[in-house]
């Protein structure tokens, strides 16, 4: 190739860039137009999360980082449990739908459970203290959970991504391969997880840290079996579906430092943060995982999974807390 056509190609191959952001720019313009309250809830509930996180990084990094080093820890420890899922994929060829149904009713169960026990309950206990009346304290954790419903709202509506039960969905979804769109859906189910756990410690509190992120490990062993199992029955072969699902594992400790981020700074940012990340999970809960769980019509073995996983939660709630 001679320096001409060279440069004709390198002009060809920035020109197709070009008009391929400005086709993700219009899709996201237009879903905008589409859903203007989603748009300015999303935006809302960012700019409230870029505050808390830029309080909380100074203070954490003020206070010698302890608080970010145990997040991180935390964060890893859901990743590692989630690459330990999937390479047991490796030695199944097949796991029945029944199953990952069950399987993925337990994670739920212990995400609700974790929610309620590890996150709520802490979150009105601090809010009350700081602000001396339990309905002050309801409201400044409730308005902590409507912030991550509108967070992962938004990010829901402007992430291109895929589930089995609603198909691809989000702007410029069709530009992007099937199984792209389902990984993307686990990393969206995955930052949740991980800013639970960076929240749960960011005042350095082991009680409130150590059973949420072993509840949060735990269940991410049968999640990252399921997602594997899933990428396999979608076409992917064994090795890289496990490297696909371990790497959707890697949103837990980045969300873990953005959870201690957003509740180590100001000081009613703690209840704000543990209401946020509890909305988050839940939302996630109801909108993605419960659905997943019911479409084959195991309902029963689903919800028989939920309990048991809330039981187990509760169980480690109590023990550890």
């Amino acid at each position: 190739m001679n320096s001409s056509e060279g440069t004709t190609a390198g002009i060809a191959l920035a020109g197709d860039g070009g008009v391929a952001a400005l086709a993700w720019r219009d899709a996201w313009r237009l879903q905008a137009r589409r859903h203007p309250w989603m748009s300015g809830g999303l935006l809302l509930a960012l700019a409230a999360v870029a505050l808390l996180i830029a309080s909380g990084v100074r203070d954490g990094i003020a206070g010698g980082g302890e608080a970010l080093r145990l997040a991180l820890w935390g964060g890893l420890a859901g990743f590692g449990a989630t690459a330990l899922g999937a390479v047991a994929g490796i030695t199944l060829r097949q796991l029945s739908a029944r199953a990952e149904d069950s399987l993925l009713g337990f994670a739920a169960g212990m995400m609700l459970a974790a929610s309620s026990f590890s996150l709520i309950l802490p979150g009105l206990a601090a809010a009350k203290e700081m602000t001396g009346s339990g309905a002050l304290g309801a409201l400044t954790v409730t308005a902590g959970m409507a912030l991550g419903v509108l967070l992962m709202l938004g990010l829901d509506r402007f992430t291109p991504h895929a589930h089995d039960s609603t198909g691809p969905c989000g702007p410029g979804c069709e530009r992007v391969g099937k199984v792209w769109l389902f990984v993307l859906a686990i990393t969206l189910h995955n930052l949740p997880e991980g800013m639970a756990i960076g929240v749960s410690f960011a005042q350095g509190d082991m009680n409130v840290g150590l059973p949420l992120t072993s509840a949060i490990a735990i269940q991410d062993i049968p999640e990252g079996l399921a997602v594997v199992m899933a990428l396999r029955a979608a076409g992917v072969r064994a090795w890289p579906a496990v490297l696909l699902a371990g790497a959707s594992g890697l949103m837990e400790p980045l969300g873990s430092l953005f959870g201690a981020g957003i509740a180590g700074g100001l000081a009613m940012a703690y209840p704000v943060g543990l209401g946020l990340a509890a909305g988050a999970m839940i939302f996630v809960v109801s909108h993605e995982v419960i659905p997943e769980t019911h479409r084959n019509g195991h309902q029963t073995s689903a919800t028989l999974g939920l309990m048991a996983g809330f039981a187990v939660m509760m169980f480690l709630d109590t023990a550890l807390g």
